[in-house]
């Protein structure tokens, strides 16, 4: 059944027919809640219905599971939106692609776009993959699909050259973004926003703060670009980097001023930016203000107000916002539990750690990755290193929270592997390295060479390790190659 694709028709939800979703289907989507598993069940109820829609509300969702970062269920939308005969503009095929590249990887959105009838192939669809190849730094790639742009005279505005110059920006080549900035102008596209802080942020970058200041006062000339709360926070992000303490709070002031919209982001900045330049009085009437714009304070808001409060080493403070949002919470969130845990941490004071932790524990937030992570940092400092093994092995078994695996720093592997060695523990280092390859693919050189060194320091032996060197394809130095002749004889 063909969804309804007639964008003239009124925006009203109100007067459906029964062959119509009986409500507007973002509504339908974010019923139970915005977790992606909700979110999913009701898109397939949604599909299994065969109720039509408007177009402009499949738009509309898109956008919104887009802004929440809820990829999956946005194409599945979009194919759905093909599947059942809804004609794709342009526009709608580049936000395809964008979709494509987030769920299935680049190889996949590469093929879309291949894919796509020649008529379809315009700055829209161009501009979508090579934002993607910025994204994913790949920066060949995507440099010669801005050539490739070029060659076709597709008009250019500013969102490619500033994907462009955001990849720079990543990459640590800030050095080729005057460049672009040049040929923009010889070009005579207009910059926004967003041109302007990218380009403060590599003259940042080279330490140039009077090249910064010199963009703010060409913004102000130009005139067409009015400096938005971003570009203020940006300017004093900046100050604070160079110990700038006193611009960066006059950029603060000016960031207040553009904020009449009473963006909570922009009320986070502030909290943090002004934590950073000490200023505690500021960090707390610039609180009272976002709780007054928020009366329901979220808890992103608590959490950045708590971790400026640990950051300014204002304990008390931290606790007491900590309680207020404690003892007001529906869901614990373990994030706001681990910015007080790393303040005591930090500190030294465990006992107070230890307490938030299984206070979390008994209101069903588990500890994270993050979690173990504080007190693996801690034990580590204390030289007490038997836990800070058993703090690797919970947050590997845990993982991440988007999915991806936790792996421990090379300081860390590097720092255990040769407290091992001291203590010619072969079986603590069998065991790490046992946990660690449920998190990393290859061990590496290092970590196998303490490994021998180990063996031998123990009196050891092991007929398998240079089975293991191979299966791994690992060629360790002429050192170790000599230990291997001892350790690895049949027992």
């Amino acid at each position: 059944m063909a969804l309804l694709q007639h964008l003239g028709r009124s925006k009203s939800v109100a007067k459906r027919s029964k062959k119509y979703l009986e409500e507007a289907l973002y509504t339908r989507l974010f019923k139970e809640g915005g977790s992606e598993l909700s979110v999913r069940h009701q898109l397939n109820q949604f599909i299994k219905t065969h109720k039509r829609v408007y177009k402009w509300e499949v738009g509309d969702t898109l956008r919104k599971l887009r802004q929440r970062k809820l990829y999956y269920p946005a194409l599945k939308l979009s194919e759905t939106m093909a599947k059942r005969g809804m004609n794709k503009t342009v526009s709608d095929q580049a936000i395809h692609l964008d979709l494509v590249a987030k769920t299935r990887g680049i190889s996949a959105a590469e093929n879309y776009f291949i894919d796509l009838p020649e008529s379809s192939k315009n700055h829209l669809c161009y501009g979508a993959l090579l934002n993607c190849y910025c994204k994913e730094l790949m920066t060949e790639k995507a440099e010669a699909l801005m050539e490739k742009m070029k060659e076709l005279n597709l008009p250019l505005s500013s969102m490619p050259y500033n994907s462009l110059m955001t990849l720079y920006t990543k990459t640590e080549q800030p050095e080729k973004i005057p460049a672009i900035i040049q040929e923009m102008k010889a070009s005579h596209i207009m910059f926004d926003a967003y041109t302007y802080n990218v380009w403060m942020r590599a003259l940042a970058a080279v330490n140039d703060i009077t090249g910064v200041e010199r963009v703010i006062d060409e913004m102000k000339r130009d005139g067409r670009v009015a400096g938005d709360w971003t570009t203020y926070s940006n300017l004093a992000s900046i100050y604070v980097d160079a110990g700038l303490f006193e611009k960066a709070e006059k950029a603060l002031k000016e960031l207040e001023k553009r904020n009449a919209c009473k963006d909570l982001s922009a009320y986070q900045f502030l909290i943090t930016l002004y934590g950073r330049t000490g200023n505690l009085l500021e960090v707390y009437r610039v609180w009272r203000s976002l709780r007054l714009a928020f009366p329901k304070t979220a808890n992103i808001s608590y959490l950045n107000m708590i971790q400026a409060l640990v950051n300014i080493k204002d304990l008390p403070g931290a606790e007491k916002c900590f309680r207020e949002w404690e003892s007001g919470c529906s869901i614990y969130d373990i994030r706001i539990a681990n910015a007080l845990i790393g303040g005591y941490a930090k500190e030294g004071l465990l006992e107070k750690a230890e307490e938030i932790k299984e206070r979390a524990c008994r209101r069903g937030a588990n500890p994270n990755a993050k979690t173990w992570e504080i007190f693996l940092d801690y034990y580590m400092k204390k030289g007490e290193l038997k836990l800070a093994v058993d703090c690797v092995a919970n947050a590997i078994s845990i993982g991440r929270g988007d999915g991806k695996k936790w792996v421990p720093s090379s300081v860390v592997v590097s720092s255990l592997m040769g407290h091992f060695e001291q203590e010619k523990d072969v079986d603590s280092a069998e065991g790490f390295l046992e946990n660690l390859k449920k998190a990393v693919d290859n061990l590496g050189a290092e970590v196998f060479e303490s490994l021998i060194r180990t063996y031998a320091a123990a009196g050891r032996t092991s007929p398998i390790i240079r089975r293991r060197l191979k299966m791994e394809n690992v060629e360790v130095n002429e050192a170790c190659k000599k230990l291997l002749d001892t350790i690895c004889v049949e027992a």
